[in-house]
């Protein structure tokens, strides 16, 4: 069973940075594409970025373009999620995901396993 575990939220101020890891206990060559979601209360849960296998453009949702950046670490079974110039609407519960697959996806329904999430709350 493949399980994922997210780290590195925390409680930031407007324009700071902060990077999420997600730590996925079987990186396998078959589960090579990762994705973030982002939720809100009250509001669904929503496509932030995702990554594949090499020779696969990352994708990212229009509103992080330009300052998320997703990352992997092989050797460490890690992925990254780099946030950068953090605005407050970027206050949420992060979720790293990842599917059985080697193509980025940007849809919910498309991801086999999930974190738990880790908060991130962006003050001004």
């Amino acid at each position: 069973q493949v399980q994922l575990v997210e780290s590195g939220g925390g409680l930031v101020q407007a324009g700071d940075s902060l990077r999420l890891s997600c730590a996925i206990s079987d990186l396998t060559s078959e589960i090579y594409a990762t994705g973030w979601f982002r939720q809100v209360p009250g509001k669904d849960r929503e496509f932030v970025g995702a990554t594949g296998r090499p020779g696969f453009a990352t994708l990212y949702a229009d509103s992080v373009k330009g300052r998320f950046t997703i990352s992997r670490d092989s050797a460490k079974n890690t992925v990254y999620l780099q946030m950068n110039s953090l605005k407050i609407q970027d206050t949420a519960t992060y979720y790293c995901a990842a599917r059985d697959g080697v193509a980025p996806a940007s849809r919910i329904y498309e991801y086999d396993y999930w974190g738990q999430g880790t908060q991130v709350i962006v003050s001004s």
